[in-house]
């Protein structure tokens, strides 16, 4: 802790992306403040500073290695620090760590990508594309079942037998599986997962943080942050 506060700031908007990291800050234990960035529009010289590609999340320690401050965007670089500060939520074995990373990054390659263009043809697309919401919605569909094909294997999570930030990093665009026009009846074995991983206290504080799904809906709460200038400081 600083005298101003948690150590860790998160660069955070209520989406699938910001949530990886409020749950895996929740999981650890570990205290936060966050800092809103209104999407799309956010170009505050301390939000693109922490996050030069302008998107959430974005993480600020302001204790990071050898005590000194360090900034990081992107989700997956995140939940690795974190893991890597704590020793949390990673195997330290290389053998069960890299089964995990390697999952990790089927997400963030796949799973994130793919959902996202589906849901913005099939939800938010100014004219519906047929052609781009049946290619993103067939890829989904087998992003779907290529992970509950392995969840049948493990019968347990992502990368195996322990909870890890795997895990984490997949929760929350399954979660949006209804506005994805998917079910989960159609794969049992991700649906037994689903329900396992929301039922911890941990992913349901993560999820809250910031307003949760009807932030995401609707946008930041009117008095729910601090207001911040175009420089990205407290008026």
């Amino acid at each position: 802790m600083t005298a101003d506060g948690p150590d860790l700031s998160v660069y955070y908007a209520s989406t699938p992306n910001g949530w990886k990291v409020t749950i895996c800050l929740e999981e650890m234990g570990l205290p936060y403040r966050l800092v809103p960035v209104k999407l799309g529009e956010d170009r505050s010289e301390n939000f693109l500073k922490a996050s030069p590609n302008g998107k959430i999340p974005a993480l600020l320690d302001a204790r990071g290695p050898g005590g000194a401050p360090i900034t990081l965007f992107e989700s997956a670089a995140i939940l690795l620090y974190l893991a890597e500060k704590t020793g949390l939520l990673l195997d330290p074995e290389p053998t069960g760590r890299w089964k995990q990373i390697q999952w990790l990054v089927w997400q963030v390659a796949g799973l994130g990508p793919m959902a996202g263009q589906n849901g913005h043809f099939l939800l938010y697309a100014p004219e519906k594309v047929p052609y781009a919401i049946a290619r993103y919605g067939a890829e989904v569909r087998r992003l779907y079942a290529v992970l509950d094909a392995q969840l049948t294997r493990t019968a347990a999570f992502v990368a195996g037998g322990a909870y890890s930030i795997a895990d984490i990093a997949c929760f929350p665009w399954i979660m949006l599986h209804k506005a994805q026009g998917l079910s989960l009846d159609d794969y049992p074995a991700l649906k037994t997962w689903f329900a396992l991983i929301r039922a911890r206290p941990a992913v349901q504080r993560g999820i809250a943080a910031g307003g949760g799904v009807a932030a995401m809906r609707q946008g930041p709460p009117t008095g729910m942050f601090p207001v911040y200038d175009s420089a990205g400081e407290k008026p």
